[in-house]
């Protein structure tokens, strides 16, 4: 056997830590690439705190501004401190507003979640054309607000409303539904449930495929029933989105304005003749673009901004039971 000592020896390869390319890439590029790796995150969130800023804080502080000011849409600028929020609260057509808004709230939202925590369980079941039904539940949102508003005005209608017609079927009298608070806030509530009731159910929907098929199964083994498995299972896994759901209804619910608006089918803004479903809503921009009183407007606004947060931290404190947290 012969060796042959020529033969070249095999290159090896660059080991962990070796770098094969040219010597002075490697500070200078491992610095580069240090800073990318860190200022490209902020640069990608870039775009929606600078939108926010513009469309969001700016309008926010200015407002704030023209608050503190008898502030006309084409007139005198005059700084007046709190004198607006001073009047605002001794106004008994702002709190009427406040009690409208609330009202229409409470007894449109508590049954537009229920249902649609029922509604979302059904959907998750195994039943046919299951697709064609969540689909189905969508089709509200794509209407036009404006054309809910005229077929729910139809039917709430003093003369020929098929609402008053079934009601007559029993013997009662036909209402006149905008008229009083309680109808008035019945009918607007039936309109935000009908539109919405479909969105937070596929919310919830989603949210339920997320949860473990295991402890649906453990349980039934446990012999627990359907009924304490929803109880006992899908509400407690359900309460982040819970939450969300709960806050999204709630700013949603207190910023009320389209429905009541079609409702009325005038640009007058009052919510009736006595003001009876009259919105916060509504109030701020019949003072702004009605009545033009900008500065007074926008005390409302933020009195508004105001009412938001402390329905949602009402809000919250039930919702954050839920799963028997305290």
């Amino acid at each position: 056997m012969t060796l042959n000592i020529d033969t070249p020896a095999p290159a090896r390869k660059p080991g962990p830590g070796r770098s094969s390319g040219r010597r002075g890439s490697g500070r200078g590029g491992s610095g580069l690439a240090r800073f990318d790796l860190r200022a490209t995150p902020y640069f990608l969130v870039s775009p929606y705190f600078l939108l926010f800023a513009l469309f969001g804080l700016f309008p926010l502080v200015y407002t704030a501004w023209v608050s503190l000011h008898d502030w006309e849409l084409a007139g005198d600028k005059t700084f007046t401190g709190i004198d607006n929020y001073v009047e605002l609260i001794a106004d008994g057509t702002f709190w009427n507003a406040v009690l409208n808004t609330v009202g229409i709230f409470v007894i449109s939202t508590i049954p537009q979640l229920v249902l649609a925590l029922l509604l979302a369980n059904a959907l998750n079941k195994r039943i046919k054309g299951r697709l064609f039904f969540r689909l189905g539940i969508l089709l509200p949102m794509v209407t036009s607000v404006v054309a809910v508003a005229v077929v729910f005005t139809q039917l709430y209608g003093r003369d020929y409303g098929m609402v008053n017609w079934f009601l007559g079927l029993f013997g009662a009298e036909p209402l006149e539904w905008q008229n009083q608070s309680w109808s008035a806030w019945l009918a607007i509530s039936t309109m935000i449930d009908w539109r919405w009731t479909g969105y937070n159910a596929i919310i919830l929907l989603a949210a339920m495929q997320t949860i473990p098929k295991d402890l649906y199964e453990a349980a039934s083994l446990d012999g627990a029933s359907a009924t304490r498995q929803f109880w006992q299972i899908t509400v407690p896994m359900l309460r982040p989105t819970l939450i969300f759901v709960v806050f999204v209804s709630t700013i949603g619910g207190l910023t009320l304005f389209a429905e009541p608006v079609m409702f009325e089918g005038s640009p007058l803004m009052t919510g009736g003749a006595t003001g009876q479903y009259q919105t916060v809503a509504m109030f701020i921009v019949k003072e702004a673009f009605r009545d033009f009183d900008m500065g007074y407007a926008s005390a409302a606004a933020w009195m508004l901004f105001a009412l938001i947060l402390v329905g949602i931290l009402i809000n919250y404190s039930f919702t954050r039971r839920i799963g028997g947290k305290k």
